[in-house]
């Protein structure tokens, strides 16, 4: 490597030591004022012991200044905009009322505390960030794109629908499309969560974000990069990180009036007891001042916001994205769940569960013949049977020598000069298909199965059962669901038989068939009239309206458009067991949420009662008040694990 190259990348990476330095510099600025507070506080009390009294004050002050800068700040800020005194106020009052009487020492250790209060919920903000920093470091800025033959380097924003662009082994995916030219191994951990690569060959959809394992591809563009399903998880993440739960907007209602309340019982509390209870001037004031200090609802403030935000964090995490903390705490006192069948309860694409074949013929030329037949049709029963042939089978298919489509019923083809029709056992005689095998077509129907018959010039030659596969997790959900008591029920446009096979399968309470849309809501009007709270999971654009009239909607993370921007949780990993696991996080912060406020309320009341009382001085008033700020805080910071 040559000198100017060294010197070059020696250059590039002091410049990222510089920018990661400044970066974590102002990630943590409140916690490093709060500290460098402290430091100075120390610093004054030593010089005070000392007979230094003036360089203690002047101590005391950078101490203030430095370290009620941000809260005071923002203090001044909002009372500005909102016109409406605050708990940052109510602060810069108590700590300016402190100094005035002489309690610098006092003053300065309660601006410390609050400043480190206030660092803890910036970290908890933070953390919840970088969920989202973490995602969007997954996002690809530049792409490889095609253009009649050559190569460009673009930006990924500069994409159009219709590009194609080459994604080579060990990238990433620029942008949402569909495989045009050759076959890979999708890593899609980012996206669904699925643990082992997934197999893509042409035609088939590639997320923005995943990466590209093996072979080299070509994929055409289907979404611009704002659009795609990467794009959605982050916008999902930042809406539930800006929408306030009840909780949170009826406290930051109730502190308006409470600050208001709080500075008229102070201007009472400066005359009052010198004429009513006798105190001197000096007490009465004294005692003012610390009511300022413990009537202060900061644990109060803090018991809500540090819960919800690191309960939100814990679920992006885990793949549940809730859009605002509305919905987590409307989810702890779900009731009822109803949930649509295709694409929720099942993976909603038809997969082979049985092949029956006459005697006189191999199952192997069998499924080679109907495959070859089959393949040169569009329709999902169709592919399903071709991706059966092909890929579990692993067998080589030929091309027919003739094929006729015949619409809704199925098709007629020939392979080897021997005529085939395959479709509907209306399409290839229903007493053949009723003699076949000892009726074996009836038993497989009541199973729910879709079945595909094949004939010949002798008769049946086979058959292929075709089913909607319950997801692996789907049964498990619902026992986990039903142990909450949460009463489970499933909606689906299928046929009641159909609806009958599934819902025994899966273990629903009951079950609704052949619903429309506007049946399912219905339903769900239905269901919220005998329940406190209901709840509808969903992946289609028909399960939209369902979504927006339950208390909450869940869309699978590989629904519809629509179904994303209609829930009020995305599950990203399309894992119904995070239903149940995101009832218990919406239980849990509901608790944490409860103990703190029972826990603030009752340490303002303990302290103004001391106050009174004359037992409280104001170095123990300040440590019970802000004491209890930073531990309802930490409290609500278990939610992170």
């Amino acid at each position: 490597m040559c000198m100017e190259a060294k010197v070059s990348i020696k250059r590039q990476t002091k410049e990222k030591r510089q920018s990661s330095f400044l970066s974590n510099l102002v990630t943590h600025s409140e916690l490093i004022a709060a500290l460098t507070s402290g430091v100075l506080i120390l610093m004054a009390w030593l010089l005070s012991t000392s007979d230094q009294g003036t360089l203690s004050v002047t101590f005391f002050v950078l101490a203030y200044v430095i370290g009620g800068f941000a809260k005071a700040k923002e203090g001044i800020e909002e009372t500005i905009e909102n016109k409406e005194l605050n708990v940052e106020m109510l602060m810069i009052f108590a700590a300016i009322g402190a100094a005035i009487i002489g309690y610098w020492a006092e003053g300065a250790m309660l601006i410390f505390i609050f400043a480190l209060s206030g660092a803890l919920e910036t970290y908890t903000m933070n953390k919840s960030n970088r969920e989202i920093t973490a995602l969007m470091e997954m996002q690809p800025q530049e792409a490889t794109r095609i253009i009649n033959g050559n190569e460009e380097i673009v930006s990924v924003t500069d994409l159009r629908i219709g590009d194609q662009i080459l994604v080579k082994p060990g990238e990433r995916v620029p942008s949402d499309g569909t495989i045009v030219s050759g076959q890979t191994t999708i890593d899609q951990a980012a996206i669904t969560g699925e643990s082992v690569p997934v197999l893509k060959r042409i035609g088939m959809e590639v997320f923005a974000g995943t990466v590209n394992m093996k072979g080299a591809i070509t994929v055409e563009i289907t979404k611009t990069s704002e659009e795609t399903l990467f794009q959605k998880i982050i916008q999902l993440v930042q809406s539930a990180q800006n929408e306030k739960s009840p909780s949170q907007l009826f406290i930051e209602k109730f502190e308006g009036l409470y600050v208001k309340l709080v500075l008229t019982f102070v201007a009472l509390m400066m005359f009052l007891p010198h004429y009513v209870l006798g105190w001197s001037w000096t007490e009465t004031f004294y005692r003012a001042m610390i009511l300022l200090v413990v009537a202060s609802p900061c644990a109060l403030v803090a018991s809500i916001t540090p819960a919800s935000l690191s309960a939100i964090s814990n679920g992006a995490r885990k793949g549940m994205l809730f859009k605002g903390g509305v919905h987590l705490e409307r989810l702890a006192h779900l009731k009822a769940i109803a949930f649509d069948k295709t694409g929720t309860l099942t993976k909603g694409a038809p997969e082979v569960t049985d092949v029956i074949v006459r005697s006189s013929m191999s199952e192997d030329e069998f499924l080679v013949k109907i495959g070859s037949i089959e393949r040169q049709s569009n329709h999902p029963l169709a592919q399903a049977i071709v991706h059966y042939v092909r890929g579990e089978k692993e067998l080589q298919l030929v091309q027919p020598d003739s094929l006729e489509d015949v619409p809704g019923w199925g098709v007629i083809g020939s392979v080897g000069n021997q005529s085939w029709k395959i479709g509907k056992a209306d399409f290839v005689g229903k007493e053949l298909v009723e003699h076949f095998e000892d009726n074996v077509a009836a038993k497989l129907a009541e199973e729910g199965k879709t079945i595909v018959y094949a004939k010949d010039d002798e008769g049946i030659v086979g058959l292929i059962a075709l089913k909607d596969i319950v997801r692996e997790e789907a049964i498990a959900a619902i026992e986990q669901l039903k142990e909450l008591g949460v009463y489970t029920i499933m909606l689906t446009g299928d046929s009641e038989k159909t609806a009958e096979a599934i819902s025994k399968e899966t273990h629903v309470n009951d079950y609704i068939a052949e619903c429309l849309p506007e049946n399912k809501v219905e339903h769900i009007k239905h269901l919220k009239t005998k329940y406190e709270t209901v709840s509808m999971v969903g992946d289609g654009i028909n399960d939209a309206p369902a979504l927006a009239t339950s208390h909450v909607g869940v869309a699978m993370g590989e629904g519809t458009d629509v179904a994303l921007e209609t829930a009020d949780i995305v599950l990203m990993k399309n894992d119904l067991s995070r239903i149940a696991e995101a009832v218990k996080l919406s239980k849990r912060m509901n608790r944490i949420v409860k103990q703190n406020v029972i826990f603030s309320i009752s340490v303002i009341v303990l302290l103004i009662c001391s106050n009174f009382l004359q037992i409280l001085d104001m170095p123990f008033g300040v440590i019970g008040h802000e004491g209890s700020t930073i531990l309802v805080i930490l409290n609500g910071l278990r939610l992170l694990k």
